[in-house]
């Protein structure tokens, strides 16, 4: 993987990662038509190194909110922030019992599977769509509802499953307003993401060739840069935007995917 093919994959990540279009799903094909032959365990490496970089710009464009919410924890006192941070935690449960216990399962999914990325990305779309329709969109996310966001978030790990797309349309699927389930979203993935980070890096698990360091960094600082962009004008745009429209745009994408491998 050469140096403009790690830039294009990582601007790939960093705009969809924050849009409901599968960011996994949109990197493994991004690395099938780039020709790209590496292992499983190979890919899936590049794919956290940038995923990584996504929660760091997500890390800074929120970090108002996280500064707030981590002085509030430290009063220990149960108010609305503090509140907020146990639903966070409750939401990393399904993940964290997911990776945990399908690591290698879940790993060997990765590495250019287009069938499963375009079957996925179709249930994305019928999860916006159904998303789009509901209704009653005006409460706060409750501790049950957490726990069930969290199950969506757990699902996303497979590739072709929006993670922003599973968990806003849980979200608002179970009646909480769009603008706080967008915020919920963004924020609920940090920690998992760190923490797997952290578990690699102990584990050894992130192990790469010195030769491919250039093309993680190049691969790192556009999809980090990316994500700052898409992150902040997703913010803007989500009070007002029809999820039916990332419906419509998943379906075709997925639709083609599954065509490709006929």
């Amino acid at each position: 993987m050469d140096l403009f093919e790690s830039i294009l994959l990582g601007i790939i990540q960093g705009l969809t990662e924050f849009l409901p279009v599968s960011s996994s799903g949109h990197l493994e094909i991004g690395k099938a038509l780039l020709g790209d032959d590496s292992i499983p365990e190979n890919s899936l490496i590049f794919t956290v190194v940038l995923h990584f970089a996504t929660a760091l710009s997500t890390l800074i464009i929120f970090r108002k909110d996280i500064i707030t919410l981590f002085t509030a924890f430290l009063k220990f006192e149960w108010n609305e922030d503090t509140q907020f941070i146990i639903k966070i935690m409750i939401s990393m449960l399904p993940a964290g019992f997911v990776g945990i216990l399908f690591e290698a399962e879940l790993e060997a999914l990765f590495g250019s599977n287009i069938l499963l990325v375009g079957v996925m990305l179709i249930v994305t779309a019928l999860l916006l769509f159904m998303a789009d329709r509901a209704k009653s969109t005006v409460k706060n996310v409750g501790f049950w509802d957490a726990f069930i966001i969290g199950v969506a978030q757990a699902i996303a790990m497979l590739p072709g499953i929006s993670r922003s797309g599973a968990t806003i349309s849980t979200s608002v699927l179970l009646g909480n307003d769009k603008s706080k389930a967008a915020r919920f979203s963004f924020l609920m993935v940090i920690p998992l993401i760190f923490g797997k980070i952290a578990k690699d890096i102990i584990s050894g698990d992130l192990s790469y060739n010195v030769d491919n360091f250039s093309s993680l960094a190049a691969g790192f600082l556009s999809a980090f840069f990316a994500g700052l962009f898409a992150c902040t004008l997703m913010i803007r745009l989500v009070k007002n935007s029809r999820l039916r429209y990332f419906s419509y745009y998943c379906c075709i994408v997925g639709i083609i995917a599954i065509i490709t491998t006929l």
